[in-house]
């Protein structure tokens, strides 16, 4: 028996290559759809026959010229880069010339395309070393049609290996979706078998692409927010004043243009599941992107689930979309076979930038209130049909008295204004506002200012007389002394606490309290329980400046949706839905005449 090492036959090599790339019906999809997005496709319809093990994937993208379709499918043959350097600075979906050659070893393949501007098309079909072996003239509209039939028909062996056929369908979709968030503006028409399966209308981001994916999500379930960051230089200190060496470059660079400024500001799009509208039972949908590719990102992912930590219920997780679009320098896309896992240069920064984008996109401000739009059409209308009518009314409001301080830092970041109207059972605060009416309940409500102030500035003091606790056990005895409760004995199955969180220092109940955060598990868990037992109870009667001042800090809190449990703090009743169950749509046009 020869057991020595040999050589492989090159027609061997070319199989096990063209298997690190092509490995499924999906994979097929995800490298055709990526080869029609690089040629500036708007519209991609694709069509599986799982049974045959053929994909076709037709695209109205710019088209190929004759010569460049019987190069297509040579080994490592590609239009997008040209040289090692090239490799640092990657723009296209792909660029290492492989996917049309290891389709040619595993499937038969052909193409037809028609190169924009030029009368003529041809049709291509390749052999295994991806050869033109016919070549003809065709009709068809500009752009791509690549046919993959038979897939795997050398290779049985690794049909057998593959998920059934329900398992790929799902890959297939999944992968259509992943491609259509990071490029929304794309129209997708799919099909099974010669039957339409489903379709996705285009959008200008990511938001109105969510919902056709997650049936259960409606658009006002979800925020959308676009940040413009700066992109790292090599050298820039990354840490906490960040990126000093920028802002000093933009003010030397302040009266010249663009192009001698060094590279272009990053943008990160994110769109955020409200997390007092919906979750879900995995973290199934927190993605990332970068730069039009979903990839894995674990570092960014979990900067999304912490950024999001303390605004959900127990056991549910955020429904999130990442788009991280940068300067390709920042980006090592060489990591992966499939590209799905990347090396992302200064990450502590981006994680520090995504951190910021998930605040800002939580808070309670005017633009995060698309109602307020409709609103001011409404008001517009009233006011023409006003100066149309015999009639005139006076809709100016008194001006409302400050608030203080807290009002005056909520208007210097933009946030939502609130007005204390009055109190409803002792329990829920009635809020008024440009686009409607909130009721704020006001025990979840204060616990939520009471959260954050602790998380910012947890501190404990000493007790004037200790706090006696009795019949603790040692997880209890442990737990106090993790959160740096000073305790000692102080007698049989009896103890004396010289310390405790400064908010409970004084209350009545601190021995209550110190008892309960003995049960509790982490420092954050004892935080929010501190704020919990701290925060005013429902049942309190408030007069209008205390529900003021109240509203004022809410609204100013990180992740004023929900308490540090996941309820939702307040219920909206928008102007529009208003005028909606009062039919003032149908008074202001038909009665009107507008």
């Amino acid at each position: 028996m020869n057991s020595g090492i040999q050589t492989l036959p090159k027609e061997v090599v070319n199989l096990i290559a063209a298997g690190e790339v092509i490995d499924s019906l999906a994979a097929v999809v995800r490298e055709l759809a990526e080869n029609a997005l690089d040629a500036g496709a708007t519209r991609i319809s694709v069509s599986v026959w799982p049974e045959r093990w053929r994909v076709r994937v037709a695209d109205n993208g710019s088209g190929m010229s004759l010569a460049d379709l019987q190069k297509a499918a040579s080994a490592h043959s590609t239009s997008k880069i040209h040289s090692s350097d090239d490799l640092w600075k990657i723009t296209t979906l792909g660029f290492r010339g492989e996917a049309l050659r290891s389709l040619a070893a595993l499937a038969e393949v052909e193409i037809l395309s028609r190169l924009a501007g030029i009368s003529d098309g041809w049709r291509v079909a390749y052999d295994s070393q991806g050869e033109p072996v016919q070549t003809e003239a065709a009709a068809i509209a500009t752009g791509t049609v690549v046919t993959v039939a038979n897939l795997f028909g050398a290779w049985p062996v690794r049909r057998q290996g593959l998920p059934t056929t329900p398992k790929q369908l799902r890959a297939v979709q999944t992968t259509i979706q992943q491609i259509a968030l990071c490029h929304p503006h794309i129209t997708w028409q799919v099909q099974q078998s010669g039957r339409e399966w489903f379709s996705l209308c285009p959008g200008k981001t990511a938001l109105p692409i969510l919902p056709q994916i997650l049936k259960q999500l409606r658009q006002h379930d979800l925020q959308q927010l676009t940040l413009v960051v700066p992109t790292p230089e090599p050298g820039d200190r990354i840490g906490g004043t960040l990126l000093e060496n920028h802002l000093a470059r933009k003010q030397t660079n302040s009266g010249q243009n663009s192009s001698s400024t060094g590279i272009a500001p990053s943008t990160i799009q994110l769109v955020l599941g409200l997390p007092d509208r919906c979750h879900r039972r995995r973290p199934d949908w927190v993605k990332v992107a970068t730069n039009g590719r979903l990839v894995r990102s674990p570092e960014l992912e979990q900067t999304i689930l912490v950024g999001m930590a303390r605004t959900l219920p127990r056991d549910r997780y955020p429904v999130c979309f990442l788009h991280l679009q940068t300067c390709p320098s920042q980006i090592d896309w060489n990591r992966h076979p499939a590209k799905a896992e990347i090396y992302l240069h200064s990450l502590p920064y981006w994680q520090e930038q995504v951190a910021n984008a998930i605040e800002q996109a939580l808070r309670i401000s005017p633009t995060n209130h698309p109602e307020a739009v409709h609103s001011q059409r409404i008001g517009k209308l009233l006011k023409v049909s006003e100066e149309k009518g015999t009639y005139h009314v006076s809709r100016s409001l008194q001006a409302m008295p400050s608030a203080g301080e807290n009002t005056r830092k909520a208007g210097e970041i933009g946030l939502i204004e609130l007005r204390a109207v009055a109190q409803v059972h002792h329990t829920y605060i009635l809020a008024e506002h440009s686009t409607g009416v909130w009721l704020v309940e006001q025990h979840i409500a204060h616990e939520r200012v009471l959260y954050e102030q602790l998380c910012d500035r947890w501190q404990l003091v000493p007790l004037v007389t200790p706090v006696i606790l009795n019949r603790l056990t040692s997880a209890q005895l442990e737990q106090l002394q993790y959160l740096g409760v000073d305790i000692e004995p102080f007698g049989e199955q009896m103890w004396a606490a010289r310390n405790a969180p400064a908010i409970l220092a004084d209350r009545d109940d601190c021995r209550d309290a110190l008892q309960e955060l003995s049960l509790g598990g982490d420092l954050q868990g004892a935080q929010v329980a501190t704020a919990c037992r701290s925060a005013i109870r429902n049942g309190t009667p408030l007069n209008l400046p205390e529900m003021q001042t109240l509203l004022d800090q809410w609204k100013a809190t990180r992740n004023p949706r929900t308490c540090p449990h996941g309820r939702p703090i307040y219920l909206s009743l928008e102007e529009s839905a208003l005028a909606r169950f009062f039919r003032r749509h149908w008074v202001i046009g038909k009665s009107h005449g507008i």
